[in-house]
């Protein structure tokens, strides 16, 4: 009897670290929609000139919290287009975790941040459902159209979850749509966040002007 009681309490402490409850169905960290390929085409295509502008990046760090010495992490990051803008923003006391699951693009990262001089950009190469990011270090976190790719989404929102310090902040930033048309509805984005233990906070449609795009915050 006593045997089982401490297998059982061993078997409860493993469910919970993982993030699941006792009992719960094998399939909860599965979704039911499509999912895009991720993006390995040239990177020259998310450095339009425009785009910060359109996407009004300054005010989405705003509400991200991002500040001086804050340290972020870029899930997705490509090319490092907004690491670079998240690193200025948070200085040298600051850090920018560039993850990407691309060899080529986080090499590029790192001949990025030499070439700006930001000494500050950490790339890292993670892969599909884990960042590798470190745990409790980060304020804020962005998936900058990104998040439509993932195709194990919460398995992955888990371990950013581990990664985020108390008063963290997870933005997403997406356009309506679904896996075929590189786009994710916004519904199922705030319910899979709520699987992996997330709280919405606010939803913006200020980040592009033909309203296709959405901006979720969560904490």
């Amino acid at each position: 009897m006593m045997k089982s009681r401490t297998l059982g309490i061993l078997i409860s402490i493993l469910f919970c670290s993982l993030g699941v409850a006792p009992g719960s169905p094998a399939r909860s960290s599965e979704i039911n929609r499509p999912t895009s390929q991720p993006y390995t085409g040239n990177l020259s295509t998310f450095e339009n000139a425009k785009r910060a502008k359109n996407l009004q990046i300054d005010r989405v760090m705003d509400l991200l919290g991002i500040q001086a010495g804050s340290a972020v992490a870029d899930i997705g990051a490509g090319g490092g287009w907004f690491s670079v803008r998240a690193a200025r923003r948070v200085g040298p006391r600051g850090i920018v975790y560039a993850e990407d699951i691309n060899p080529p693009y986080v090499k590029e990262i790192m001949a990025r941040a030499r070439r700006e001089k930001l000494p500050n950009i950490r790339a890292i190469l993670g892969n599909p459902d884990d960042p590798q990011l470190p745990a409790m270090r980060v304020n804020a976190v962005l998936f900058l159209k990104a998040y439509h790719e993932i195709a194990h989404p919460i398995v992955l929102l888990r371990h950013v979850r581990a990664a985020l310090r108390p008063e963290g902040r997870l933005g997403i930033i997406d356009r309506t749509g679904n896996g075929a048309n590189h786009g994710v509805d916004p519904n199922d984005v705030m319910q899979e966040l709520q699987r992996a233990g997330f709280f919405f906070v606010a939803k913006y449609d200020f980040v592009k002007a033909d309203g296709e795009d959405y901006f979720l915050i969560f904490r």
